[in-house]
């Protein structure tokens, strides 16, 4: 059988690795001139592979039609790429929250290794591969028309079986503009709504004056909460890491609360309400009490010095003045002039630094995309389309998106494997 991989990313590569084990000729078309370009930005470029959690688990990580992947999921698990990785001599670790990782920290090792696969299963990649039309007879599969970057020139090739894995809409620059969904609709499949999903948070009015003029500062080891101030009801809650931006707050606390914000009622007029707020705690590792005794030794310490000064132990530079701002001290006031009222608020202000948000930045710069091709419309055993008979998706294309923790890459293996079986 002759199959044709468009795209190639992880779900592609994956596609036609197993494609190619089931004694087909392959041929992957790529319109970048190498593959893997968005594996290797994930995770900070370190790649975060997969999840260590059963893959019952999984599914409750995928907010999105979670248990269309039951089948998947089963065919191919987070130990079956952590056996391949290893048998292509990378090495594994684990981190905090259940997350994988190579040793190396190096997502190109993840790379070479797919890389090393393809060329083992003899797995023909065209680069510079622009598919502009898949060409079907009858509702069935006969092959592609794309355009050769190289030469300008139209080609055609004949397939028995296609399958789809362009990617969704997010990190353009990595080739994932959306094309899937082109040939999708014109082949009869809906698209859900697209938009982008773990995607950094914007502030607005003085809240976002505060974020830039803290901009580039990273908080660890902070809690966060995200609040429907209208309802006083808590829609996410994290510890982690966030980081402040000319725009307003990312990191990858961050970016796990925005798949939860963008699935809570009337999100989006909350905030153009400003109801929707961040609130961090600065110190969570201290209640209000063991951080009162804190303040005042530090107060004690420095009592001639101005209140900036006398913080300068306790939190990081860049956000001492935001605090005492939000603190509503005056900036330049001494030490031994804070009242009692006054380093009460502060402790407050601590444990509860809040910032407005205001909206999502785009969806170009979101880590992931929600939305698809319905999942009603595709064989959750196979992959393949309901609607045109040789035509099979997988990867980002299809209507499922999750939390961060490698679930995503995890749902681009297994998609990919199941679609490249000789079903």
């Amino acid at each position: 059988m002759k199959v044709i991989v468009i795209g190639g990313g992880p779900a592609g590569m994956m596609s036609a690795i197993t494609s190619a084990k089931e004694k087909n000729e392959v041929i992957l078309l790529e319109k970048m001139n190498s593959c893997g370009r968005k594996l290797l930005i994930t995770g900070k470029g370190r790649c975060n592979i997969t999840s260590s959690l059963p893959m019952d688990k999984f599914i409750e990580n995928i907010p999105e039609n979670g248990k269309f992947l039951y089948s998947a999921f089963k065919n191919y698990t987070n130990q079956d790429i952590i056996e391949m990785l290893k048998e292509n001599n990378v090495e594994v670790k684990e981190e905090r929250g259940n997350r994988i990782f190579p040793t190396s920290d190096k997502s190109m090792d993840v790379l070479k290794a797919f890389e090393k696969e393809l060329k083992k299963n003899n797995v023909k990649i065209y680069y510079d591969a622009e598919v502009k039309e898949i060409i079907c007879k009858e509702n069935k599969v006969e092959g592609v028309i794309y355009i050769n970057k190289n030469t300008g020139k139209l080609e055609k090739i004949k397939a028995d079986k296609i399958i789809i894995a362009t990617g969704g809409k997010s990190y353009p620059n990595t080739g994932s503009t959306g094309d899937g969904y082109i040939f999708a609709r014109k082949l009869g499949h809906t698209i859900t709504k697209i938009s982008g999903s773990l995607v950094p948070l914007l502030s607005s009015g003085n809240d976002l004056k505060i974020c830039q003029d803290m901009q580039g500062l990273s908080l660890r080891n902070i809690g966060m909460n995200i609040i429907d101030k209208e309802k006083n009801k808590k829609i996410y809650e994290d510890f982690g890491e966030l980081l402040f931006t000319h725009f307003g707050v990312s990191g990858p606390t961050i970016l796990s609360s925005s798949a939860h914000i963008l699935r809570y009622k009337n999100a989006e007029q909350l905030m153009e309400e400003d109801k929707i707020k961040l609130q961090i705690d600065l110190k969570p590792a201290l209640n209000k009490e063991k951080l009162n005794l804190r303040v005042l030794r530090d107060f004690e310490k420095f009592k001639n010095k101005q209140i900036d000064n006398a913080l300068i132990d306790l939190l990081p530079k860049k956000i001492i003045e935001p605090v005492i701002r939000k603190s509503n001290i005056e900036l330049y006031k001494k030490v031994n002039e804070v009242t009692k009222k006054e380093r009460e608020n502060l402790i407050d202000t601590i444990k509860c630094f809040e910032i407005i948000i205001s909206g999502f930045r785009p969806i170009e710069e979101a880590i992931i995309t929600r939305g698809g091709i319905n999942t009603k419309e595709i064989n959750p055993k196979t992959m393949e389309s309901k609607i045109i008979k040789g035509l099979y998706f997988a990867g980002e294309i299809i209507d499922v998106d999750a939390y961060t923790g490698g679930f995503n890459l995890q749902i681009a293996y297994s998609t990919g494997y199941t679609a490249g079986l000789n079903n």
